[in-house]
This record gives C-alpha cells, structure tokens and sequence, in this order.
C-alpha cells in the first residue's frame, strides 16, 4: 500500500479558541489524513453548543486539504454505562446523554462514533449484554442520523464488556437496526484480553466469522505496556511496548483494512505529542530507536 494512502491519525483535542478548526488544522500539521475527539470533556455531560464550535470553518479546512469526513472519528464520553440498569435514573441519564452525543456526531457531519460497551458492575455478564442491547435498541428507535455506532473491543479489565469478539456479537445480534452497527479494534486492548496480536491473518478471520469484516469501521492503533493476557489496558508509544513496531506496522498497512481509519491513543512524551513522529514512522515502514529521545 502507498504510504500516502494510509489512513493515519490520533486522537486529539478540541479546544477553545478555535475548537473543531483548530482540531482540523492540528490534524493537517501532524501529517494526519484523519483524527478522532471527543465533541466535549470526556469526564461530564457539560457541553459547549455546536453553534459555538467553528463547525463550518473546519469542514471547509476538511474539504480544502483532502479529507474525507466519512473516515474522522468521534470518540463518545466514557462514563457512559450502558450496561448498568439497576438505576433507572442512572440509565435514564445515560440514554439521554448518548441519545444526544450521536446528534452532535451528526452535527458536525460526521458519521463513526466509538462507544465502549461498559460495564459489568450490577449483574452478570449475560445480563449486561443483554442491558447494553436493550439501550441501543431504545436509542436507535427514535434516532434518524446516519451515525454508526463503533462498540470497541476492550481489555477486559475490571468487569469491562467488550474483552471478545462472541461478547460484541451478543450485542450485535440482539440490536433490530444492525445496520447501525460497527466495531472498533483496539491493537493495546486485544493484546491485553489475550489476543494473539502479531497473528493478523488469525485475528481477522476469526473476527470475520464472528462478526463480519463488513463491520470493521475504525482500528485504534497503540502499543501495549503489559504482556499478553494482562487485562490491564495501558496503552504505549510506537515501538516501545511488547506488541512492537513491526507488528503494528503490519496493522497499518494491511491490506483488509485499507479503508479503515487508524487513531494513535498513545501516551505524551515529557510535553510534546507523539503523534507526528510516530505516523511518520508508521507511513515510511521504519522504526526510529531514538525517537523518543528526541522529543525530551
């Protein structure tokens, strides 16, 4: 695949002055040909109107310098639960704050929104599949956007949802608007739930056979602190963690995968993001010893 092809971007902030526009243009100036953020503070459900958010100048930026929208990626909150139903003023809020982070999605007219399944905390795993589809059901009765939900594999740490591919499809087979769907590979989470992760061909086929390629929508590539089977989700830089730089490097250029977006979620170096450095590196095949050192 020609470098220039590869679908390569990080997550990144959205911030005042200048919000999305200043998101697009720091997307542009880190050689990224697509990115992922969150439409407000991860933590909350305070949210600055979309009016206030330079939407139309980024999507102009967008159109002047060749991205394609249908590839950026919006990464809902995660305090969302939608697995926990023992509150119903708890799940209620939880409904609602989804309902309208999927709106926002469509507001800047984008179309890829990664969710995390959640959590286990108030029954048993069974139980909370069943919550989590029985949520987005309830969601998407009344939702007329076009956003794909991403659900996102998960490390599988604590009681998370998520930690294989037969758990996502247990959500996805009790949702009535399938086509609603999508997943999100995490490189990080599916070494630490146990994947074999330098085993692409494997992984993929498996992945096929129980959900469907078709669903592929968004692959989140990030190195991993821990060894395989940790469960403990503690994402690394490029090449420094034990999946390795040749392994994710396989990821990014593989060919099944060609036309889906790929976000680096790896952590600061000192002050100074990685990201440039590390899709550089991604883009041209060549693994940099010193890299790091050059940004401290």
């Amino acid at each position: 695949m020609e470098e220039s092809k590869l679908l390569l971007g990080s997550h990144l902030s959205l911030t005042a002055p200048d919000f999305y526009l200043g998101t697009c243009q720091r997307a542009a100036a880190l050689g990224e040909n697509t990115f992922m953020f969150y439409t407000g503070a991860p933590q909350n459900t305070r949210r600055t109107p979309l009016k206030d958010l330079c939407i139309p100048e980024g999507r102009a930026f967008l159109k002047e310098n060749g991205f394609d929208e249908r590839k950026i990626v919006v990464h809902a909150p995660y305090i969302i639960n939608l697995a926990n139903a023992a509150d119903p003023s708890v799940r209620s809020l939880a409904l609602s704050f989804l309902s309208e982070e999927i709106r926002r999605v469509s507001g800047f007219g984008l179309s890829l929104l990664v969710l995390h399944p959640g959590s286990a905390v108030n029954g048993t795993v069974e139980e909370s599949l069943d919550n989590v589809a029985s949520a987005l059901n309830e969601i998407l009765s009344h939702d007329e956007t076009n956003v794909t939900i991403c659900l996102e594999t998960m490390a599988g740490k604590g009681h998370e949802l998520g930690r294989t591919f037969e758990e996502l499809a247990v959500i996805i087979d009790k949702v009535e608007k399938k086509d609603r769907l999508g997943v999100c590979l995490d490189t990080c989470h599916l070494n630490d739930a146990g994947y074999d992760v330098a085993d692409i061909g494997s992984i993929l086929t498996h992945f096929d056979e129980t959900i469907g390629l078709s669903r592929l929508k968004v692959l989140h590539l990030n190195d991993s602190k821990n060894e395989k089977g940790s469960h403990k989700d503690r994402h690394e830089n490029i090449g420094y963690g034990t999946i390795g730089f040749e392994t994710l490097a396989r990821w990014a250029s593989e060919p099944r995968l060609a036309a889906i977006p790929k976000i680096l979620e790896t952590p600061a170096v000192g002050d100074v993001l990685p990201y440039e450095k590390e899709i550089a590196m991604l883009r041209n095949g060549h693994f940099d010893s010193k890299w790091r050192d050059s940004l401290l």
